[in-house]
């Protein structure tokens, strides 16, 4: 799938509403087992819990002690793991798993995770979340050395280089290939052996370790362990690797130690609510973010509405610190699919109300505040401010629980260029204006800290990485083209 197969499109192919292009994706999850007898059926079952990570794709590579199995298909993981054949071809007591969102480019079978190579020491699959920021430039040499690639993902330069490595042994083969990486990955990966975890020196992407009856489970978050009743271990370290065999479990840490910076995006907005990461309850962090908001900018209203489902929390934790009431004053359609025939004008400038629809009883002659998580073109914005006007709305007053969004993300999150992200191109006064609220406010970078358990950002040594509303890019950033704003990530596709 294309942006171009969920956008809406004019007579010319320009775009003209893409809802789904006006939100943040995050691109993968993974997941992954050692030593159980159900391993790809629990595989399987991980991957429903962390399908909020990638929708366009997933796949389950298995060993049985002698052979590796591979099911790899576009689609969500019901449309192909809930079948029953499917599973008893994926046999084995190890497995590994993943769950795509693809950022451009056709989203193709051969690009789906796992990806899988036969090497001179056997078997080797890789599961990778994240976006290596100099996968392009590592992909040249190898091809220019004579590498065929079969696939346009930068995770399929971590088969290359483990394969190419000089090292004698496996493993440091593996920390060979890490020490090449750049960008934030965290990985799991499988041999006839071995079941990896992995996490890049920042640990920008998250990475648990989990238990299931003393079976080792590596998991993007810990509600995949919930989904299968495992008990959560600790998180993978930021620059850990983690070795799970049949001699027990040994941890390895071959990067000088720094502090960790993992993405605070994770608990804005990508994380299920329900997920604890670092030690923090996403949920109860979401609220924080809300009750922060609601002492930075206060309003004088009567209701207080989310934009569901990712504002929520958020809306909750405001209406609790400012003492107006919650409603729910938007309902979502959680059936409407990602492409929908769109014959006319007429149906095309419905846009958003195929997902969201107005409940007037809540609106109807109200001072409301709206709130949601994050503002990217504001595009949808637009359209869900009108939808509040239309339903009867008095006042419109739109708070934002996260801080505007002036630099892209090259680390694993699908955002725009920065020309096209409204926070980068206007003043807050132009971006009301765009939007058409009576008023407009976003919680502030140390109000997010606040949230998150800080004093505030420490700008020598930041605690997160946040260079969405910083342009504090925590790694060198190599594949990108041209300098300044006009940047941007010329990788077809990522993990």
């Amino acid at each position: 799938m294309t942006r171009r197969d969920h956008a809406e499109f004019d007579a010319s192919g320009a775009a003209l509403f893409d809802p789904e292009a006006d939100r943040l994706h995050e691109e993968c999850g993974v997941f992954g087992i050692y030593g159980h007898p159900d391993a790809a059926a629990i595989t399987a079952l991980g991957l429903h819990a962390l399908q909020h990570r990638g929708q366009e794709a997933a796949g389950i590579v298995s060993f049985d002690g002698k052979r590796f199995h591979s099911e790899r298909a576009l689609g969500l993981v019901g449309d192909t793991f809930s079948d029953l054949a499917t599973i008893e071809r994926l046999q084995g007591a190890c497995a590994i798993g993943h769950v795509r969102y693809a950022t451009t480019g056709a989203t193709i079978l051969r690009n789906v995770q796992p990806l899988f190579a036969e090497l001179a020491s056997g078997g080797f699959a890789v599961a990778h979340n994240g976006n290596l920021t100099n996968g392009l430039t590592l992909r040249r040499q190898l091809v220019r050395d004579g590498a065929i690639c079969q696939s346009t993902s930068d995770t399929e330069v971590i088969l290359h280089l483990v394969a190419r490595s000089r090292k004698a042994r496996f493993m440091e083969r593996f920390v060979d290939a890490l020490y090449q990486l750049e960008g934030a990955y965290a990985l799991v990966a499988m041999t006839n052996k071995k079941l990896i975890g992995a996490r890049d020196p920042l640990g920008i992407r998250p990475l648990v370790l989990g238990d299931l009856d003393g079976r080792p489970i590596f998991a993007s978050e810990t509600c995949a362990l919930d989904i299968i009743g495992a008990k959560f271990v600790r998180d993978v370290e930021n620059g850990e690797v983690i070795v799970a065999s049949e001699d027990g479990i040994e941890s390895f840490k071959p990067f000088k130690a720094v502090p960790a910076r993992p993405c605070i995006f994770e608990y804005i907005y990508f994380s299920r609510p329900d997920s604890v990461v670092h030690g923090k309850p996403v949920y109860d962090v979401r609220k924080r973010m809300g009750a922060e908001l609601a002492s930075e900018s206060p309003v004088e209203a009567d209701v207080v509405i989310p934009v569901p489902d990712s504002g929520v929390p958020a809306a909750l934790g405001y209406a609790q610190a400012s003492g107006i009431p919650y409603e729910l004053g938007i309902i979502r359609n959680h059936y409407v699919g990602r492409t929908f025939i769109q014959p006319t004008q007429s149906v095309r400038e419905l846009g958003v109300r195929m997902k969201h629809s107005a409940n007037r009883s809540v609106v109807d002659g109200k001072r409301i505040v709206l709130i949601d998580d994050s503002i990217v073109r504001g595009t949808t914005s637009v359209k869900i401010v009108q939808m509040m006007r239309d339903a009867g709305a008095k006042e419109v007053h739109f708070r934002i629980s996260s801080p505007p969004i002036t630099h892209p993300d090259y680390y694993g999150i699908d955002t725009p260029e920065r020309e096209k992200l409204l926070a980068a191109t206007h003043t807050l006064e132009e971006m009301r204006q765009y939007i058409g609220c009576d008023s407009l406010a976003f919680l502030s970078v140390n109000g997010i800290y606040r949230a998150m358990g800080e004093t505030s950002r420490n700008d020598a040594c930041p605690q997160f990485t946040d260079h969405c509303f910083t342009g504090d890019y925590p790694t060198p950033v190599t594949d990108l083209v041209g300098e300044g704003p006009k940047q941007v990530p010329i990788l077809a596709e990522v993990g």
